[in-house]
């Protein structure tokens, strides 16, 4: 096509973010058959389909997918322009997600989010706590904590730090079972397993102590249900020592087994370089990262 219409370009992307006709419409301030008429019209145009109807939802083809982040790109380039214009370009506001483990989400994202707020008030952050990947290229999240390097090339990521965990009990469960030092003193001891017939024991089993199926005295899948077991006195488990610094009433045991070090990526799409908000909260996000070793 030799000239786009930002109208139409419009209606695909607020058809996109909403997955709906009816919806889109209502947000540009158009009927609905106005709007299907301006994304038939490019479509039609560019020689491509961008949506499949399911059921009453618009749903991206393949196609659609890999123009959105061009189409999303030029709607934040639109945005500025007009901010620019208006002599508002500084102001700093809207919506940022944020994705990380539950554990990292409800022990350390929350001072950050406190300090964020105080520091620019016209920035909501969302937090979303999930164990899985956010696919950050279908905008699940808008930046991701993460302890390994993304490999999708279209992604930027920062190595925030190199992070550590160790192993801990509940302060009344080493009163009543001693304290273990090295790694042979975990034989017959319980531990908080996560999933069951999962990698765990394999990962305990690596780090040279002598541990089977029947030293789990309870499993539990998710980080934060996990480590509260351990403070409910139900064994030995493992957990970052960010999070274990900041916990009254448990103990590090084993101490003479080395701690697990991994890393802290810090990861979002390519808005990054176009989204002054997106931007703020990535390096409020890696400072207070970074502070919390």
């Amino acid at each position: 096509m030799d000239q786009l219409d930002w109208n139409q370009l419009k209606a695909f992307l607020e058809t996109a973010e909403t997955g709906s006709l009816s919806a889109a419409a209502r947000k540009l301030g158009l009927t609905q058959p106005t709007l299907s008429r301006q994304v038939a019209a490019i479509e039609k145009a560019m020689g491509v389909t961008l949506f499949e109807r399911v059921g009453k939802t618009m749903a991206l083809t393949t196609t659609g997918l890999d123009l959105l982040e061009h189409a999303r790109a030029m709607g934040t380039a639109a945005e500025a322009l007009a901010l620019a214009a208006t002599g508002r370009s500084q102001a700093v506001g809207g919506v940022v997600s944020v994705s990380a483990t539950d554990a990292v989400a409800a022990y350390l994202v929350p001072p950050l989010v406190r300090r964020l707020r105080e520091q620019d008030p016209g920035i909501a952050v969302e937090v979303i706590s999930s164990n899985a990947l956010s696919d950050l290229l279908r905008r699940e999240a808008d930046i991701a904590i993460r302890h390994v390097k993304p490999e999708q090339p279209e992604l930027i990521a920062r190595l925030v730090r190199q992070a550590s965990a160790s192993f801990y009990a509940s302060e009344d469960w080493v009163k009543e079972n001693g304290h273990p030092r090295c790694a042979g003193d975990a034989a017959n001891l319980p531990f908080v397993g996560a999933e069951r017939n999962g990698p765990y024991l394999g990962f305990l089993q690596q780090h040279g102590l002598p541990v089977t199926e029947a030293s789990f005295s309870c499993h539990a899948e998710h980080s934060v249900a996990n480590w509260a077991l351990v403070r409910a006195g139900m064994g030995i488990g493992a957990m970052m020592e960010d999070i274990a610094h900041q916990t009254p009433g448990v103990v590090r045991v084993l101490d003479d087994v080395p701690p697990v070090i991994f890393p802290i990526w810090l990861v979002s799409h390519r808005e990054l370089r176009t989204s002054r908000r997106i931007r703020v909260v990535f390096e409020a996000v890696a400072a207070g990262l970074q502070q919390a070793a």
